[in-house]
């Protein structure tokens, strides 16, 4: 039998995140989850992007966001890599010197720009439009042919800045191996069937806690409790393409994204697809994607796969964050959609201080906007 404050399902984004803020808080908890390497988070680009769409608006909260995801990333890459290095004093070659060095060789968050190609006249005037009215994060490009040796354009370009760039495969996995270190970790699916509500807490194989949040993407959907949540799942799409002499510290975007991944190797994508029949890769976007890269990409290049994700996105574009009204041990954080990298560290930290009742979150945020619907 363990104790601990919270149970939390799943470490995808959402799940790191919570689980960070709960170590920060001082409350004990654990994490369960079976590693996906097809689930949404691990395929994730890892970009924050503070504009978006065609009318180059920036993005909901965006201002509060970037500058908390700063610190929460710059924090957590702190703890990890004096965490592993206190640990590696201790012990010859293990997978907790693999993870050190991973974290100490290749950063999981840094500062970066979009390079926006304008596909057309409209989208050069929308740029220059956007930034005569609010120029906050948008910069004209002045020289037209800066990119011209590795790209093909004819509208010219402009700069989206500052972005922010997270290496999610390594923070996952560098996460996962500080959770295993500290013994808190059970890999292992989880059953709803198993799951016990008491008075004041829950049980579930063998754990007692005071809460269980629920941080596992899509299938949270399906969730007894919170089925009734206006989920709305979209298909993503992408390929990893290895591209040698492509600058790694910018990303290109000319409708679709060239995304810096690991060396040589760029995320290129992704699909939004509202209506699928399946969560498979498929012929369709491989065949776009492809044509993107002969048309616009001067350098040789090798795709090296092809992947495709479910991401639980939300009706309201907001993600869904708190308590269930009808069961107070019972949480989730999800629905957060294609901004998972700004999104969770920020509403993570919400949650943590609701549960500590240190603060509030954020109404938009706060599925206590759908009390009615839970409650029925």
């Amino acid at each position: 039998m363990k104790e601990v404050d919270l149970l939390v399902v799943g470490q995808g984004l959402a799940g790191t995140w919570l689980s960070y803020y709960l170590q920060q808080a001082g409350l004990t908890f654990c994490v369960i989850d079976s590693l996906n390497p097809d689930g949404a988070s691990l395929r994730a680009a890892g970009l924050i992007n503070p504009v978006t769409g065609r009318r180059m608006v920036t993005t909901w909260m965006i201002d509060e966001l970037m500058p908390f995801a700063s610190m929460s990333y710059r924090a957590m890459e702190k703890m990890l890599r004096e965490s592993f290095s206190a640990t590696t004093k201790m012990f010859e070659e293990t997978q907790v010197l693999k993870e050190k060095r991973i974290i100490e060789e290749t950063r999981i968050f840094e500062e970066t720009e979009v390079i926006d190609f304008f596909p057309g006249v409209q989208m050069l005037q929308a740029f220059q439009k956007r930034y005569e009215e609010d120029p906050a994060y948008l910069e004209p490009g002045k020289d037209r042919e800066k990119y011209a040796e590795w790209f093909r354009y004819d509208f010219g370009w402009g700069s989206i800045r500052p972005c922010y760039l997270v290496a999610v495969e390594k923070l996952l996995s560098a996460w996962r191996s500080w959770l295993k270190q500290k013994d808190i970790l059970i890999e292992s699916s989880f059953d709803l069937n198993m799951l016990d509500r008491r008075a004041g807490g829950i049980h579930y194989a063998g754990i007692d806690a005071r809460y269980i949040i629920f941080c596992d993407g899509k299938s949270s959907a399906a969730n007894t409790y919170f089925e009734k949540l206006p989920f709305a799942m979209n298909k993503g799409e992408g390929l990893l393409v290895e591209i040698k002499g492509l600058p790694p510290n910018r990303v290109f975007k000319k409708g679709m994204s060239l995304v810096p991944y690991r060396e040589n190797i760029f995320w290129l994508g992704s699909s939004y697809e509202w209506e699928f029949k399946d969560d498979l890769p498929s012929n369709i976007f491989r065949i776009h994607a492809e044509n993107w890269l002969k048309h616009n990409l001067k350098l040789p290049y090798r795709v090296m796969e092809h992947f495709a994700a479910l991401r639980p996105a939300t009706l309201e574009r907001r993600p869904f964050v708190g308590i269930h009204p009808l069961y107070p041990q019972i949480g989730i954080l999800n629905g957060l959609g294609t901004k998972g990298c700004s999104l969770a560290p920020y509403f993570a930290n919400q949650l943590v201080n609701k549960i500590k009742e240190l603060g509030a979150i954020d109404p938009l945020a706060d599925i206590k906007r759908f009390e009615k619907v839970l409650g029925r």
